[in-house]
């Protein structure tokens, strides 16, 4: 599958899934994360790994992992035909074992619903309701996070700062755009422990978008009350691309510095970030690097 001619217009609050099934249950894989659709090709198998893991194999040189998705999710498989999605996240690639990929759909992020809070939903990022059936988005980076734990080791790794610099962190407000509990109370955490103690937390690009716009009501300044948004680009109800494009076309707000934070950003999507004034963006899990740029966006 090519990454060229997938990407849609920049902050339409839109995204394609790859729509794929495992047994009877349909799931979706945003088309951003793809490289590829392949057969199942010849595997080595390595000793203590996880247990989502088949094992490893090459492809076009890159040596990558094959998680087992319905092992991973307690499913039953039914094909003996499976096929094996390629994909990218986090500057990471792992394939994932699944029984069929059927086809891509076109979606407005406004469709998606929050998961129903029932035993392991935190393996679920949002439900997309078709006419004829429900579509699972899988949080696939926390899939990646707990087969590779180095991922959330690198939310751990910041650098110290000179007490001066902490005295001025703490006087900065930064709002979150994250629908990830996992990811939200990390960066929360992380913030913190780096001197950032005035956090704004919201799930997703609207509430976002709406406790912005009642900071901006007032009058004052928006600048006086908030010094930066720090945005996902995979959220329901409207994702982190149509946030900044509201906030960049806004008089009140086009100056309020947006670092886009997602496992997205690869050379496309770096551009599509470009084009609607992001100020920065930073590939998950670096969180030493988005530090570092937001005391040069902010200090």
């Amino acid at each position: 599958m090519s990454e060229k001619g997938i990407l849609l217009e920049s902050g339409t609050n839109e995204f394609e899934i790859v729509e794929f099934s495992i047994g009877p249950v349909s799931y979706g894989i945003n088309v951003a994360k793809v490289r590829e659709v392949i057969n199942p090709l010849t595997i080595t198998k390595m000793p203590n790994v996880h247990p989502w893991v088949d094992g490893i194999f090459t492809l076009r040189g890159r040596v990558m992992p094959l998680v087992n998705l319905p092992r991973c999710l307690g499913a039953e498989s039914s094909t003996t035909s499976p096929k094996v999605i390629v994909s990218e996240l986090n500057n990471y690639f792992v394939a994932f074992l699944v029984d069929e990929v059927s086809r891509i759909h076109r979606i407005s992020w406004t469709s998606m619903e929050q998961p129903p809070n029932i035993a392991n939903s935190e393996m679920v990022v949002g439900i997309i309701k078709m006419a004829e059936k429900m579509v699972i988005l899988l949080d696939f980076e926390k899939i990646v996070a707990d087969i590779n734990p180095e991922m959330n080791e690198k939310f751990n790794q910041i650098t110290s700062a000179a007490p001066n610099v902490m005295d001025i962190r703490k006087n900065k407000t930064i709002l979150i755009a994250e629908d990830s509990k996992l990811l939200r109370d990390l960066l929360l955490g992380t913030l913190h422990n780096a001197g950032y103690a005035s956090i704004i937390l919201t799930e997703n690009g609207l509430d976002a978008w709406e406790k912005i716009e009642k900071l901006a009501a007032t009058g004052e300044p928006i600048e006086n009350k908030l010094q930066l948004v720090i945005t996902d680009i995979e959220m329901p109800q409207m994702d982190g691309h149509h946030l900044t494009k509201r906030i960049k076309e806004s008089e009140k707000l086009k100056h309020l510095p947006v670092i886009l934070f997602s496992s997205l950003i690869n050379e496309e999507m770096r551009l599509k970030g470009q084009s609607i004034g992001a100020n920065g963006q930073v590939s998950k899990p670096e969180i030493a690097e988005l530090i570092d740029l937001i005391d040069k966006l902010i200090l």
